[in-house]
């Protein structure tokens, strides 16, 4: 049961490396990058490389660590109770599993992904480090024990909103993605783009590294972006030349929304394209 990618996503060998020793160690693969680097595509492809079924728990900023364990329907039972139903005598009736639940008692060892674990409430993670170091909970409405019946490979993702406990991240393996650079970039366009212009990709690719290393930016475009803009010019049959890194400088790029997400960056660039034309007219 190895990870060596995908035909649809590219992962460096260092990536492929993290995520085969996350499953030998069978510790959590904790994963970092900047958004859009494709953290949580990741376990998708990693469940499809090795056949795995993928349990997926996005949390959110309300999100408790007791919600993936399970979670006692009370509300169902009083009005239950109130129509006289038979099911009432049963508390099980009312027990809703969790997605660590649903992994813990998959018939086949699934991938648990708990996706943006930084969302949460600070204590978060350290509610979860029994359940993810034992790979068992009690139930004690029913006063049962949920064991594993096949170790789950779990991988979180994680965007650096807050920083993570100590005693949670000993329990994990780490790994950060970093941003792909521009021969890594070429190789994942031409798995969500075969055969696109060379020309295109060229110099769509020079304007989106310049962008991303502009003084200022508040939000730098991400790979998703990326491919989301290359969309756009393929739609649109864009000229190569509408992108030449000459003329970058001096307007901001044709479809630019895809790239630029707030009205700062944006500004930013009107006021380099306004000074750019300034110079070219006092030369």
């Amino acid at each position: 049961m190895r990870f060596e990618g995908t035909d649809s996503y590219v992962a460096t060998e260092d990536l492929m490396v993290a995520v085969n020793a996350a499953i030998t160690l069978e510790r959590p693969l904790l994963i970092k990058g900047e958004p859009g680097t494709g953290k949580t595509v990741l376990a998708h492809e990693v469940a499809r490389a090795i056949g795995a079924p993928l349990i997926e728990w996005h949390i959110k900023s309300t999100t408790k660590a007791q919600q993936g364990l399970y979670e006692y329907d009370a509300v169902s039972r009083l009005r239950d109770s109130q129509l006289g139903d038979e099911k009432v005598h049963d508390i099980k009736n009312y027990i809703v599993p969790g997605k660590l639940w649903d992994s813990f008692t998959a018939p086949q060892r699934p991938v648990l992904l708990i996706d943006e674990i930084d969302k949460a409430d600070i204590e978060f993670p350290n509610d979860l480090l029994l359940e993810l170091d034992r790979m068992e909970f009690f139930v004690y409405e029913t006063q049962e024990t949920v064991q594993a019946t096949h170790r789950p490979i779990v991988m979180i993702t994680s965007n650096n909103e807050k920083e993570l406990p100590d005693a949670f991240l000993r329990r994990c393996f780490f790994h950060y993605i970093r941003f792909p650079e521009a021969d890594t970039m070429q190789a994942i366009v031409d798995v969500h783009f075969p055969g696109i212009k060379k020309r295109l990709v060229h110099e769509a690719l020079t304007v989106f590294y310049e962008i991303r290393e502009a003084p200022g930016l508040k939000k730098k475009p991400s790979t998703s972006e990326l491919l989301d803009w290359l969309k756009l010019l393929l739609a649109e049959d864009i000229d190569p030349e509408a992108l030449r890194a000459e003329n970058s400088k001096d307007l901001i790029p044709p479809l630019h929304g895809a790239l630029l997400k707030n009205e700062q960056d944006v500004h930013l660039f009107e006021r380099l394209a306004f000074m750019a034309r300034r110079e070219g007219r006092g030369t």
